[in-house]
């Protein structure tokens, strides 16, 4: 496992100061590909997931307006950005507002953190607007409130209780991995998915625990079967509370391709195999799980995870294209 990565500090802004705008600001924030492991634990504000970063960001750019009061935001149903960036915007001392374009190539609805990414690059972009960098928990801070979130402020691998937006444990790095990816299709909203999700009964959340541990293990050896064991048995266990179109089948082709397991947007509408991103054979089990998915229907894709060597949280996120070229 790569070592875990030093986070900024946090900012130093003075009681009754008001920073002061140096420009333009942008910043990113990668997504998730659902989670390699989503349930509760047992203990009251139990609820957590475990990220699974993929190698697709948000941006978001802050051009601040000294002379304006409110802040607008493009496209304008980014309105959890517009909150969190007036939230920023009040921490500094600032009265000013500006305009705040968010872009990216995050599809929204899908179980790739795409609104969780949208408000930490903001955060990081409203920052970088006046000079100030803010540590992870800091950002958390700012996203309280306003919705469940994933944790990818955290440049690895974390446990997060989404519900009350705070870390749970770091896990760390992995190598970089492929995700061949069925999507059933349409949108779930994460707020409401929360709202409504089923109660986890006891023997459930033992059996998450030791999941959780199992997982924390895996990833501190490199152990990528048996991350792909744990990610698998969560999909399972999510798949008795919420039915799963093409789960079975899935699950088949993942046999057949000896992946490493199957990865769920566990609110979301996307279902994967989990590969190793340096198999020799990556392309013809590409292809078997593409061919085998047809009769499904739906969109297949192809992704790819963030590893040791990759910049996380990049100024200027490369252009990804949707699907990856296998």
């Amino acid at each position: 496992m790569a070592p875990a990565p030093a986070y900024s500090t946090p900012t130093d802004t003075a009681e009754g100061t008001t920073a002061v705008p140096v420009g333009p600001g942008s910043g990113s924030a990668f997504g998730t590909f659902g989670e390699l492991l989503q349930g509760a634990l047992p203990h009251p504000q139990g609820d957590f997931l475990v990220t699974f970063p993929l190698a697709r960001w948000a941006t978001a750019v802050f051009h601040p307006e000294p002379g304006r009061r409110e802040v607008r935001v493009r496209p304008a149903h980014k309105a959890k950005s517009r909150r969190v960036a007036e939230a920023v915007l009040a921490a500094l001392g600032t009265a000013g507002g500006g305009l705040l374009e968010v872009a990216g190539d995050l599809p929204e609805g899908k179980g790739l953190a795409s609104s969780s990414a949208d408000l930490v690059a903001t955060v990081r972009a409203v920052g970088a607007a006046h000079g100030r960098a803010f540590t992870p928990d800091e950002t958390e801070g700012f996203l309280r409130g306003i919705e469940p979130a994933d944790g990818v402020m955290y440049d690895e691998i974390v446990a997060f209780h989404h519900r009350e937006v705070r870390l749970g444990r770091r896990l760390g790095v992995l190598p970089p991995l492929t995700v061949v990816a069925h999507d059933e299709g349409g949108q779930v909203d994460t707020v409401a998915h929360n709202r409504g999700a089923r109660a986890i009964d006891a023997a459930d959340r033992e059996e998450y625990a030791r999941l959780l541990d199992r997982l924390t293990d895996a990833v501190a050896r490199g152990d990528l079967a048996e991350v792909g064991a744990v990610a698998t048995r969560s999909a399972e266990m999510n798949a008795r509370r919420r039915r799963r179109a093409g789960f079975a089948e899935l699950h088949a082709l993942c046999r057949e391709v000896d992946g490493l397991g199957l990865v769920l947007a566990h609110s979301g509408t996307m279902l994967g195999v989990l590969l190793e991103a340096n198999d020799p054979a990556l392309a013809g089990k590409t292809e078997h799980i593409r061919a085998g998915c047809a009769a499904l229907g739906g969109e297949v894709s192809v992704h790819r995870s963030l590893g040791a060597d990759d910049s996380w949280s990049p100024q200027a996120p490369p252009a990804h294209p949707t699907e990856l070229e296998i």
